[in-house]
């Protein structure tokens, strides 16, 4: 972040100049990350979990601590994989759309150029 001291007044450079030594004196007084890593890892560890198990990129060690879904109760959509019929047309290029979805290239680029969705209606 650059900032344009050239521009400032001497009460503004005053202002910065304060916010600048809040800052470095609040960042003197944090612990080191290693240092917070290694309380972290203690309070895990004696809790019988691993950073990784806390944080993410591990599974958890034990069963209970992922629930597990009820046998024979999950439902899925009817029209999950299912195709449907395009809807719009480019002209020249002959690419469709079904007008599910986020807008694909050529429909955007064709709406840039002020042509209307209407315009490619099958």
């Amino acid at each position: 972040m650059a900032v344009d001291l050239e521009g400032l007044s001497p009460k503004e450079l005053d202002a910065l100049a304060q916010k600048i030594k809040q800052r470095k004196q609040k960042l003197q007084k944090r612990t080191s990350i290693a240092e917070v890593r290694k309380a972290l890892a203690a309070v895990a560890k004696k809790h019988g979990y691993t950073l990784a198990e806390i944080f993410g990129g591990a599974k958890p060690a034990t069963a209970a601590a992922k629930p597990k879904k009820a046998a024979g109760k999950t439902r899925k959509s009817s029209t999950k994989g299912s195709k449907v019929a395009a809807k719009y047309r480019h002209p020249d290029t002959g690419a469709t759309w079904s007008g599910r979805g986020i807008l694909p290239k050529w429909m955007t680029a064709e709406i840039a150029k002020g042509r209307k969705r209407e315009d490619f209606l099958i």
